[in-house]
């Protein structure tokens, strides 16, 4: 199985492009399952029940967020009724909506895809290392074969350690959140595919997505600045990791980046 994963889509231009090269992709690649982190699609950042439906309609199969998942009010009803838009899962199930695992059922193969927030420099929420544990164990018991993880997380000792924690229990992670695509993709000793962050969709001349101008002066003057995305020439960054489906182990990994 071929699954790919996509970095943060940042705004109406990441959107685009997503619409635009996905498809290609796919074909090229020969992709059975699609993956993105989408929390940063609506401009403003955060994600709409729209902006979700675009990227569905675009050919992705499952939408992961992260610290912005709850920026949209407007979010909160689809995160219960869409079993496809998932939200990390160590925010508290007791006040927040949605869930952070959805299952896929490819007939010959069940593939749960978990989303988990990463805590240093991130809000404090339930350990990581925790709730992986946890997801796993409801994805087993949900007969599913190919787990996927994306890592939201700042720190990349803490993706790598999550990373390293998890080898051979999942069949790849990825993380997102800086949206810069690292070169270390690799497969662990124990079979997990893993690369520390798969990168970002959007604006290819920018600030993680923003204008320059406006980080420059927040980082110059020392005083708040209303982020706008950038616009202009886009890139899609990604990984392809080929799995397994009898062992669920990753055989390969090819990190791309599309211009």
């Amino acid at each position: 199985m071929n699954i790919l994963a996509i970095g943060d889509i940042v705004g109406i231009n990441g959107c685009n492009f997503l619409r635009e090269k996905l498809h290609s992709i796919k074909k090229l690649k020969n992709i059975d399952v699609v993956i993105a982190n989408g929390e940063n699609s609506a401009n403003g950042n955060g994600i709409t029940p729209s902006g979700a439906q675009h990227i569905f309609t675009s050919g992705v199969d499952v939408i992961t967020t992260g610290n912005h998942a709850f920026r949209r009010r407007e979010m909160y009803e689809y995160y219960d009724r869409c079993d496809y838009v998932i939200r990390p899962a160590n925010y508290p199930d007791s006040t927040t909506p949605g869930k952070g695992m959805t299952i896929i059922d490819k007939g010959r193969v069940r593939l749960a895809v978990l989303n988990i927030m990463g805590t240093s420099y991130l809000e404090p929420l339930e350990c990581p290392f925790k709730t992986a544990d946890r997801l796993i164990k409801a994805a087993r018991d949900e007969d599913a074969n190919i787990i996927v993880l994306d890592f939201h997380a700042e720190a990349t000792g803490e993706k790598a350690a999550l990373a390293y924690y998890l080898d051979g229990r999942i069949s790849c992670m990825f993380g997102t959140h800086t949206h810069v695509q690292t070169a270390d993709e690799k497969i662990l000793p124990k079979g997990t595919g893993f690369i520390t962050d798969v990168g970002m969709t959007g604006p290819a001349e920018s600030v993680l997505g923003v204008k320059p101008e406006i980080i420059i002066a927040k980082l110059r003057d020392k005083l708040p600045q209303r982020f706008d995305w950038a616009e202009g020439e886009s890139k899609l960054d990604c990984i392809v990791f080929s799995v397994d489906e009898t062992t669920g182990k990753t055989t390969s990994v090819e990190r791309l980046e599309i211009i």
